[in-house]
């Protein structure tokens, strides 16, 4: 074994002392590369990514669960702020399992499986009450939360005192709530007459008079705003309300349409509109020719009278027919003329009527008559705003004129022309300063460049093994040679035969005697002692 790592530690310190200063430096960072690339990946696969258990506890219910999480050996750690608690990413839905079957989180409130885990005979009617009051607050406040954009609710329910006589009036309940709501969420009224009917419904002898509901901004929710003047135009708030939902409207469907073309974090949109609010109710009595090309009405009866005369000694008739519907075709009587003579009389009387057109209009409660949109768009390469083709910046100034034209009022507005239009769209390409960056809490997948100085030294590891081997390869076969010279310089003499004496004979006879008779043997030799 010393001889093996004698060996060993000579053909090491040989193959050190054999190298050049190049193949040592290349040695010695080839290794230091391959341990920091060997502590990069373990550092990376055995990193642990810790994600919130739970959302918005008590430091209370925190320490509780930590000691949960201590005892059954789970790691975890306690966010900034001491209201939450982390533990690893893939552990999250077992742990959520098993604590929610262990009772947490303790929310601290009382809800209706109080009374049929608690319930028993020595509780006072005071102590029930305060009870069935806290749950009725719970369970209205988890109710509320199940509302779109409700985060959070506290609710305050009072209730009036009951008399003990039957005479005495009953008083009515009041309630108060406090939303803690989701940032920007805007509450439709839908939603707000939603959370007073599911608050009106829930608590007994409650008017919608005596329901206050606010956000933790101190922004009250009216229920006469939302019922009666929300989107009534008449009013100063309806107006305002109509408008910010056309652009609202405008800018989500111009946003969604560019979104998908560059993508939603390339573009960013702007809608503005100016609403005529006028309303006119007005009535129109019209009458108009049937045939309008020739200014003619309908002819609904005709009357034809024809007379004719021929005879001798009537007066020579002549003259000029009157202009009108009744035509007589005559000649005047001339004093003392006699002869033959004839008159032709027709009479033509044509009643006509005309369109009678009568009109009751209602205009629309407002009218769009102005629209601006501002477009900012950050190019593919954000550092190069020649990187968006222009072609693709004239097919969004076509899409934005198309929706101005097609949503502005044609009679407010007039007949507008391509050059108007067009000054009513900007669009701006430049890159995005402001943007927000998220951070994820977890890499998706291993970086590039980490394959790359993998691949590198992986190649200079293999190409460093190859080197080694055919070295001692070498080295070994240049002991062999060096063996076999050695052995080829030693020259051995053959062993010349013993020749048989009788010297030899004796001598083996002796050797074969003291072998198997060693007594004889030593007998005979005290003789030949004691003789001599």
């Amino acid at each position: 074994m010393n001889e093996r790592l004698t060996k060993v530690k000579t053909d090491s310190t040989n193959f050190w002392s054999s190298r050049t200063k190049n193949q040592k430096g290349a040695i010695i960072g080839t290794l230091v590369a391959v341990l920091a690339l060997a502590g990069v990946l373990t550092y990376f696969s055995t990193r642990t990514t810790m994600v919130p258990l739970f959302t918005e506890i008590t430091p209370t219910e925190v320490g509780k669960i930590a000691d949960v999480l201590k005892a059954q050996g789970t790691t975890y750690e306690i966010a900034p702020g001491g209201n939450n608690i982390l533990v690893p990413e893939d552990q999250v839905d077992a742990l959520t399992v098993s604590l929610a079957a262990q009772g947490y989180p303790e929310s601290g409130a009382i809800n209706n499986s109080f009374f049929t885990q608690n319930a028993g005979f020595g509780m006072t009617d005071n102590e029930f009450n305060v009870i069935k009051l806290a749950a009725t607050q719970t369970e209205l406040a988890n109710l509320i939360k199940t509302i779109q954009g409700v985060q959070d609710a506290k609710v305050m329910i009072n209730l009036p005192e009951e008399g003990v006589f039957l005479k005495d009036a009953k008083g009515e309940s009041s309630v108060a709530i406090i939303l803690n709501t989701e940032p920007g969420h805007q509450f439709t009224d839908q939603q707000i007459k939603t959370l007073y009917n599911l608050v009106a419904k829930s608590v007994p002898n409650l008017s919608m008079e005596n329901i206050k509901i606010s956000n933790q901004y101190a922004d009250d929710f009216d229920l006469d705003s939302a019922t009666n003047n929300g989107n009534s135009v008449g009013t100063i708030d309806g107006q305002m309300n109509v408008k910010k939902t056309i652009e609202r409207d405008l800018q989500r469907q111009v946003q969604t349409m560019l979104g998908t073309l560059m993508g939603d974090d390339k573009v960013v949109v702007s809608v503005t509109t100016d609403i005529d609010f006028k309303q006119e109710n007005r009535e129109e009595n019209l009458v108009k020719p049937v045939d309008e090309e020739n200014i003619e009405g309908l002819a609904i009866s005709v009357q034809r009278i024809t007379e004719s005369y021929a005879g001798s000694g009537a007066a020579a008739a002549s003259g000029t027919p009157e202009a009108g519907e009744v035509t007589d075709n005559y000649t005047d009587y001339k004093e003392g003329t006699t002869g033959d003579g004839e008159y032709e009389r027709v009479e033509e009387t044509i009643n006509n009527d005309v369109n009678r057109i009568r009109r009751d209009i209602q205009e629309s409660p407002y009218k769009i008559r102005d629209i601006g949109i501002q477009v900012m768009v950050e190019p593919p390469e954000p550092a190069n705003a020649e990187s968006l083709p222009e072609s693709v910046r004239a097919d969004i100034e076509q899409i934005l004129a198309t929706i101005v034209r097609t949503s502005i009022d044609k009679e407010a507005a007039g007949n507008l022309t391509e050059e108007e239009i067009n000054e009513k769209v900007v669009v701006s390409v430049q890159p995005f300063y402001g943007k927000e960056v998220a951070d994820s809490a977890k890499p998706t997948a291993i970086p590039w460049w980490v394959w790359v100085i993998g691949g590198i030294l992986v190649v200079a590891i293999a190409l460093l093994v190859f080197f080694i081997l055919r070295s001692r390869k070498r080295q070994q076969q240049e002991e062999e040679l060096s063996i076999i010279e050695q052995q080829q310089e030693l020259i051995v003499e053959d062993i010349a035969e013993e020749k048989e004496t009788e010297a030899t004979i004796r001598r083996k006879q002796l050797e074969k005697m003291a072998k198997d008779k060693p007594d004889d043997f030593a007998k005979l030799l005290r003789s030949w002692i004691a003789e001599d």
